[in-house]
Order: C-alpha cells, then structure tokens, then sequence
C-alpha cells in the first residue's frame, strides 16, 4: 500500500498571499517526511483550494487564467506537485467556458465542473458545458491528455483528497487528508484466505490497521502544526501493475473476467468491506475502476469483456464513476452529456459522489489502441458511448432535483 497524496487544503487568496504559501509548502514538506519515516511511500503532495468562481467572483478570465498560472509557478518550486483549484459551479455558467484555457496554460493544475448537486440539483447546462469541455479539452495536445485534469463532479462534496475531485470549503480553516492507493491490499487479503467470509475480515483487518498507522501520523502532524487533519480516502486504487490492480482482486475472487456477470457482487463485496472498517474516513472511500490506470481492466476493455455501461453498472454499488476512459477523438458532444446525465441522476439517487473524466484521443476511432506515455498508465482501447442525443423532457435547460430513495421502516 502507498499513500497516493497528502492534500493539504487552504485558499492562498489573490493576489496570491506569500505567508500562506509558505504554511502550506512547509507543512507539505514535513507531512511528506514524517510518513516516509514511517515506512510509507508518498508519491505526491497536492493543494486543493476552494473554488475559483467564489474566491474570484468578479474577476475576467483573463484574470482567472493568470490565477492559475501563479499556482503553477508555486508547484515549479516544489512541494506540492500538484493542485487543484475546485470546480466551476452551475449558478455561473460563464466559469465552464475558461477551463480548457486554464488547462491549456498549465501543466500540473486541475480543475472541476460541478454537474449535480444537493444545491444545484442535476443541471442539463452544467452537463453541456462539461461535454463540450472535454471536447476543447482533447484538443490541447495531440494524445488529448489534458483531460486528466478535469473531472465532472457529481454530488462531490469539499475535502476529498483525490484531484480533479478535491476542492475546498470556501472560508473553511486549512485541514489536511490522505489519499492511498490500497488495490495491493485486496489482492493479498483474498490469496492469504481460504473462503469469502476470511477473505472480507482479512481486507477489514488489513485496511483498518494501516488507517490506525495513518491515523496516528496524521493527528500528531494535526496537533503540532493546528492544522485539521481531515481523514483518510481509503480507496482501493490501483497501479498499473497486475498485483496491485483492482482487476485482479475481483477475478481473484472468482468473477470469470472483469466485466462479465459475477463482476458487479465482486466490487460490491470489495466495496462493502471498506464500508465495515472503522477509520476517519473522508472523500469516496471506495472502490476505484480508472481504466487506464489498472492492467487487467484495461487488458479486459482490448478483449471487450468491459465496457462503459460495466463501468457505469459498477458504480452503483461502489466507486468513483467512470474514470480515465479513452474515447474516440470525433465523438459527438451529444453522447457525453446522454454518459453525464446518468452519471449525475445516478449520483443524486443514491446519495452517493460520483465523477467522469472522459479523454477523447484526438485522431483516434473505436478500437484504436491507446499509445500513451505515462507512468501510472496502462494502454488500452479506445472504448464508445452507447448513446444517441438526448430529446423531449430530457433535453430541457432547466435544473432539477431528484430525492434519494428512501429506506424501508
């Protein structure tokens, strides 16, 4: 198990406030440091603020483009590696349409659109907007990359450490949370057990003693530095390595293939095991299914056992919604907004967060093998949206809210 980020979240104002920069970049440092002497690998240290369209409500684009490139020019000085400065939000449209030039004139910063929300409700122009975005967004660079760092946000709420996710509670005080990458510790609780029962306590037993260690870190940084420490995202995230795939633990536990029937109760049952830990949890906490970043599901996408509707099926019971999926570089900005629409619906039903980070690959059509250059990815396939444009009711502007099912007595 690694800890995949330490995310430290606070605004740093603008103009840019050196002092605050200087609390972050130097808590970062330290909070790097003192879990790696505790036996942990950090592959990142990451800032998430709170969203651009509050901390600059009446700023230009142009202004909001330089915002940005002021974090980036924090991140080329060291810690954090990364950043994410939050999502554009519906009630301001206009937000949507800077992304791309956001992205276009940064390399490590990551932004947001918010498509559903317990305030906002399901907004259909929030949707369109995030479609046609990852359509300019494709067109930054020729392998569409730069849609790593956008994300639609389905009823996410602040203080999940996962970018493009993470964002910051506007005015919040700063606080810190750790994200891991735990798939290797599924994988081994099932090869170490001999039924299901054992298997389900031995991924309990192991997640909760690593959350205890974590935990323990975390709130001795939180009293020295008076910094909130948050919590710990917990999430199965994979590597693009097979004994550390999320893949493998589902087919371990006995699914035929990623994809086919028996895949769904393999991820439930994953999923349900995180549920039954008893850590400070924080963000998704879940199981996570980023394509791209996992060898067996991407190996089960070229053989086309897994497909999107998988993806999107699996969600419901665990997970982050459907993440890092090559698509077709031509494709319509019709059939994401029919994908993102059932995200969201899906997300406000359940009560549950849900992202898409889509990647149409520029020059690329269905079936095309990926060819990316990138250490946390595997290639795979170029994969398709089973959809045609949305009509009628469906099709109307105007937001709406959909209450999640309620429990039996």
């Amino acid at each position: 198990m690694k800890i995949r980020s330490i995310t430290y979240f606070q605004d740093l104002g603008w103009p840019l406030d050196p002092k605050r920069i200087q609390q972050c970049r130097e808590f970062l440092n330290i909070a790097r440091r003192r879990f790696e002497e505790g036996g942990y690998e950090v592959q990142t240290t990451r800032l998430a603020t709170s969203p651009f369209p509050l901390l600059l409500e009446d700023s230009s684009a142009q202004e909001v483009v330089n915002y940005a490139k002021s974090i980036e020019e924090i991140l080329a000085h060291g810690a954090p590696d990364y950043a994410s400065i939050g999502p554009a939000l519906p009630d301001n449209p206009s937000r949507f349409e800077i992304l791309p030039e956001i992205l276009a004139n940064t390399q490590s910063v990551f932004v947001a659109g918010v498509i559903s929300s317990p305030e906002f409700g399901i907004s259909p122009q929030a949707i369109r907007q995030s479609a046609s975005v990852i359509k300019r967004n494709a067109l930054i660079s020729d392998d569409g990359f730069a849609n790593l760092r956008f994300a639609a946000l389905a009823n996410v709420q602040p203080g999940g450490p996962f970018l493009p996710a993470a964002y910051h509670r506007f005015g919040g005080l700063p606080r810190f949370a750790i994200a891991t990458e735990a798939a290797d510790l599924a994988v081994r609780a099932i090869q170490e057990s001999g039924s299901l029962q054992s298997a389900r306590d031995r991924l309990v037993d192991l997640v909760e003693q690593e959350a205890a260690n974590l935990s323990d870190f975390g709130g001795q940084l939180a009293v020295e530095k008076k910094v909130d420490f948050a919590g710990i995202d917990f999430s199965l995230a994979p590597y693009p390595r097979k004994e550390q795939s999320i893949g493998t633990a589902i087919e371990l536990l006995g699914a035929p293939g990623i994809g086919y029937h028996g895949s769904l109760a393999a991820v439930a049952i994953l999923a349900e095991a995180l549920d039954r830990a008893h850590y400070p949890r924080v963000g998704f906490s879940g199981v996570m299914l980023p394509l791209l970043e996992d060898t067996v599901l991407a190996q089960r996408a070229i053989e086309e056992t897994l497909d999107i509707n998988n993806l999107l099926l699996y969600s419901a019971v665990c997970g982050t919604g459907i993440d890092t999926v090559p698509l077709p570089g031509d494709i319509s900005e019709e059939k994401i907004y029919a994908l993102l629409l059932d995200l969201a619906v899906l997300a406000e039903r359940l009560d549950k967060s849900l992202t898409a980070r889509l990647m149409p690959v520029p020059g690329k059509k269905v079936g095309d093998r990926t060819d990316f250059h990138f250490e946390y990815f595997e290639n795979s396939k170029v994969m398709d949206i089973k959809a045609k444009p949305i009509s009628g009711f469906l099709a109307a502007d105007q937001p709406y809210k959909l209450v999640s099912r309620p429990k039996a007595n």
